[in-house]
């Protein structure tokens, strides 16, 4: 593995290991008060562009790299979040604090 994959890839486990923490809160606290949906969906954006990068590098060399993984992974926490955020939002208006 080359040192360059490396560091995307320990990049991407590390931002990974904080979004079990922020899933957890959000299914806890049942609310999206403190919570930005637009920083969510910006970072959501940003893993997509990551994972089509690795997608166009697979087509042109052949070789999928280690990081696109680790790019679905945290795409996949990143959109629970923002699911959760969506069902928290619907408890806010039950409850009427927004």
């Amino acid at each position: 593995m080359d040192i360059v994959v490396l560091c995307e890839s320990m990049m991407l486990i590390l931002f990974g290991c904080s979004w079990p923490a922020n899933i957890l809160k959000s299914v806890r606290s049942r609310t999206t008060l403190g919570k930005s949906l637009a920083f969510e969906i910006l970072v959501a954006i940003g893993y997509v562009f990551g994972i089509t990068a690795k997608i166009i590098i697979f087509q042109r060399t052949g070789a999928l790299q280690v990081s696109f993984w680790f790019y679905l992974l945290d795409m996949l926490l990143v959109t629970t979040d923002i699911c959760l955020y969506f069902r928290n939002l619907r408890i806010d208006k039950q409850m009427g604090r927004i």
